[in-house]
């Protein structure tokens, strides 16, 4: 659910699969092994970042659906542990080193209330995260990311454009010039 909700939010942004992000790509780390992340968004100069979104929500949904105060604690401790422990094993894969991407993935919890409850419930999470360079991130701040890859591409787009109209007025000055000095050759021959 989280990886065709992710992809959700990319169309909605405006970017193009195939051409602003990829989906399931494939990459061999140092050992040989296969891996896999859910996206990988694709910046001006061949930069990459990695998203991932295969956080659990079961003990989340346990949580909401608890009935006493002591499931809701308990059932919010799994949720974080399982934040925890999906951010751990993100950062042990290593995608930074397998694509030029920046040092940090993106781990998307698709659900905000869930993002926001465990942030609350344990208020160093995202640091300990950010420590090991992964960023957690909900549909918010996922969306404002995306919006400023988006930029990023218009940006790139305009500047290729204007260094082409630069290359193509530089040429046309090159032959005005040349065109200039013929016809004064021109000039001085019917003269003589």
């Amino acid at each position: 659910w989280g990886e065709v909700y992710l992809e959700t939010i990319l169309e909605s942004t405006g970017l193009v699969r195939g051409i602003h992000y990829q989906v399931q790509q494939n990459f061999k780390n140092e050992e040989g092994e296969n891996q896999r992340p859910d996206v990988v968004l694709l910046l001006p100069e061949e930069r990459r970042i990695i998203i991932d979104s295969k956080v659990s929500l079961r003990d989340y949904i346990r949580y909401t659906e608890a009935e006493s105060e002591l499931e809701r604690r308990k059932a919010m401790e799994a949720h974080v542990d399982a934040v925890r422990r999906h951010f751990m094993g993100l950062a042990s894969k290593g995608y930074e080193r397998l694509t030029n991407s920046p040092d940090f993935v993106v781990m998307f919890i698709p659900t905000e209330p869930a993002f926001l409850e465990a942030l609350k419930a344990d208020n160093k999470i995202w640091s300990d995260a950010y420590e090991r360079k992964v960023i957690i991130s909900s549909t918010t701040n996922l969306f404002a990311l995306l919006k400023m890859v988006g930029d990023m591409w218009r940006r790139d787009v305009q500047s290729k454009n204007q260094a082409e109209i630069v290359d193509k007025a530089t040429k046309l000055y090159e032959q005005l010039v040349a065109f200039s000095e013929s016809l004064e050759g021109v000039g001085k021959a019917i003269s003589d």
